[in-house]
């Protein structure tokens, strides 16, 4: 054992006294090979057999022209860093969304700025507007016979749609996106047709950005002023009320889509954050103790003053995720909260959230 540590320190001492040469010098296993490159040659090019075809290959890391080459002066030599890509950036303000076969465009503008645009293209493509809607964003577009319209777009549509209907009836929708300040254009056909749904909405979606490339603008909303206090994209009306057990609801007085859209964004501004969603079963999966946009230095959201102050703050408490329920009664929506699908919110909870959710609801 002694002679194993004799040896082991007689090793570390010439190591150290040879300044650690075989390790890591020029000849040492853990040499600096950063600058091998400078020693390779250039090879002469491959000769490919007569009749074989060849395409050229083009270098995956090209040396940049402009980077100096080295003096024949041992030293130190720093290897350049490859030059950053420079990507486009896509400044389009229209984009195609798909899901399954649905399929919409969302553009960065508001529903009541896309309504003009969108009317104009299928008014001058030679659509029959048969009925027109500009308070809710609905046209009703049609043509009797293929012929009527443009010539380019006649020519586009049979290259893309198969058995294309000589008859066709179109509902086109324009509602307020998720985001604030975004609206969805769809497009619905009758007879239904998804690869003519969207094929529409594709020219659609070309036609509006080739307007902004030119410079386009589209107006406010066109076709007569607006109800007293109601915008283009919000519900008619809103209002509180409590069923007849004491529980607190909301009613708006509106579609479903405009109801979803309306509560995403009121939710959004009330700081309320939301943790999942189903638009299929119209539920909104909220966490109330924390905010839709809290700092990473916060603690708490702005209801956590509805629990007690002695209790400490944690943020998987279970008692502080809730369901946010939207359910359609007719023409109406209504709106509650709920802790399970089997289990209503506390009374105190659900008023202070649904009154906090009306506040933004414009």
């Amino acid at each position: 054992m002694k002679h194993l540590v004799k040896l082991s320190v007689l090793t570390v001492a010439i190591a150290g006294a040879s300044g650690c040469g075989w390790l890591y010098g020029e000849k040492g296993y853990f040499r600096d090979r950063s600058d091998d490159y400078l020693k390779d040659r250039v090879a002469p090019v491959m000769q490919v057999p007569a009749g074989v075809e060849t395409r050229p290959l083009d270098p995956l890391l090209a040396i940049p022209s402009h980077v100096p080459l080295p003096s024949t002066t041992p030293g130190e030599y720093e290897v350049p860093r490859p030059t950053a890509l420079r990507l486009k950036e896509n400044t389009s303000e229209f984009s195609l969304q798909k899901q399954g076969e649905r399929r919409w465009v969302i553009a960065q503008r508001l529903p009541s700025e896309m309504w003009p645009a969108t009317r104009q293209y299928f008014e001058d493509n030679g659509f029959n507007l048969t009925r027109e809607r500009p308070q809710t964003g609905e046209l009703d577009a049609s043509w009797s016979q293929l012929s009527q319209l443009s010539a380019g777009l006649q020519s586009r549509l049979n290259s893309r749609v198969q058995n294309l209907s000589p008859t066709q009836h179109l509902a086109v929708r324009i509602e307020p996106g998720v985001q604030r300040n975004t609206s969805e254009l769809h497009i619905s056909a009758a007879p239904s047709s998804p690869s003519l749904e969207g094929a529409l909405l594709d020219e659609l979606m070309l036609a509006l950005a080739r307007n902004e490339e030119r410079g386009g603008s589209v107006s406010l909303l066109a076709g007569g002023e607006r109800p007293q206090g109601q915008q283009f994209d919000s519900p008619g009306r809103v209002s509180y009320s409590e069923d007849g057990n004491g529980m607190p609801l909301l009613n708006l007085d509106t579609d479903f889509n405009r109801a979803w859209s309306s509560v995403g964004r009121a939710l959004e501004e009330a700081d309320i954050r939301v943790d999942d969603l189903n638009r299929t079963q119209g539920i909104y999966y909220i966490n109330i103790a924390e905010g839709s946009r809290k700092k990473a230095e916060e603690k708490k959201g702005w209801f956590s003053g509805v629990f007690s102050s002695d209790e400490k703050y944690d943020e998987n408490t279970p008692g502080e995720r809730y369901q946010l329920r939207l359910s359609q009664y007719g023409e109406r929506i209504q709106i509650n909260l709920e802790k399970s699908i089997e289990t209503a919110a506390p009374a105190e909870v659900s008023r202070e959230v649904l009154q906090r959710i009306q506040e933004y609801l414009y």
